[in-house]
């Protein structure tokens, strides 16, 4: 095999990186129809490569590009960061991946941005495995179902304003249960009263639906659907068109294993249906034991997989 040729990546690169990116696609859709077909590819490597603080490398064999690999900065709430989004790599070889991050990488550690991150097809076996031999583990996962039949149940309605008050007790349930072992999640959190105002304006947005479940009297659980175009996470070629975001789920940990999200699963998929949506997506850690077990047992396909690597 001829060897492989690095360069830095350059605007003579974009179209040559859309054509490879392309064919990556392409193949997810066939391991995923439901995935978006149509993107403009051409536009999804110029966006990365046009922002400042994008860097990356491409590789040649006898002079035709056969991969790149190119990195952006993301929110300092990321850390020291560097993201690889689902736009920022594709190789015609898997093994091809190792090299051409170890030349990218140089230069991001020289910058300090230790934190690194990949998102990567789910179905990719060889892509995630020479992600992982860089030492690169999983942390996050991108989902994706049909919307069934499905009838709201009984224990299950849309929220009202006057549920504002059990709402916000709900609210940092999430983020305390990520804060454990083994998510260890310490992201910044919202305030009380931040909290409260975003749930106010789900509940005034027509297009967002908060549901609620009851039981002995009282709210035990809350989940929030919206279009997928209100998500960042959910965005580019992760961006499933006309589909719509399971984005928060919680439940009172008293109650779990009663059936409560058992029902607001269901009453989800009810009012996905009443709406005209045929598609759902969601996201989860894959270190938080309960939601890596539960979605995928609704039906949840993974779609992407965000990695992550921090260097000493």
């Amino acid at each position: 095999m001829p060897g492989l040729e690095i360069q830095p990546f350059s605007e003579d690169h974009v179209e040559a990186a859309a054509g490879l990116l392309t064919e990556r696609h392409r193949r997810h859709r066939a391991d995923e129809p439901l995935l978006t077909e149509q993107h403009d590819f051409r536009a999804e490597v110029a966006q990365l490569w046009g922002g400042e603080t994008a860097s990356g490398v491409v590789g040649l064999r006898d002079g035709r590009p056969v991969g790149y690999v190119l990195g952006i900065r993301k929110a300092e709430a990321w850390g020291e960061n560097v993201w690889v989004d689902p736009a920022g790599h594709s190789v015609e070889q898997a093994e091809d991946v190792r090299d051409l991050y170890a030349a990218a990488a140089a230069r991001w550690v020289d910058e300090g941005r230790t934190r690194h991150y990949v998102v990567a097809p789910a179905s990719d076996g060889a892509l995630v495995e020479a992600w992982y031999r860089l030492s690169f583990g999983q942390q996050q996962a991108l989902a994706i179902r049909e919307v069934p039949d499905a009838v709201m149940p009984e224990t299950v309605r849309a929220a009202t304003e006057s549920d504002i008050d059990a709402l916000v007790e709900l609210g940092p349930i999430l983020p305390d249960h990520q804060s454990l072992s083994p998510v260890f999640s310490s992201g910044p959190r919202e305030t009380e009263e931040e909290f409260r105002q975003e749930v106010l304006e789900d509940l005034a947005n027509s297009e967002i639906g908060t549901l609620v479940a009851e039981a002995g009297g009282r709210v035990v659980g809350c989940f929030s659907l919206s279009p997928t175009t209100l998500s960042s996470m959910h965005s580019g070629l992760a961006r499933v068109d006309g589909a719509l975001l399971l984005g928060w789920a919680a439940t009172r940990p008293d109650i779990r294993g009663t059936g409560a999200g058992l029902a607001l699963t269901e009453g989800g998929f009810a009012w996905a249906r009443e709406r005209g949506y045929e598609t759902m997506v969601t996201d989860w850690r894959v270190t938080n034991l309960l939601s890596s077990r539960f979605w995928p047992t609704r039906g949840f396909r993974p779609t992407f997989l965000r990695l992550y690597r921090s260097i000493p």
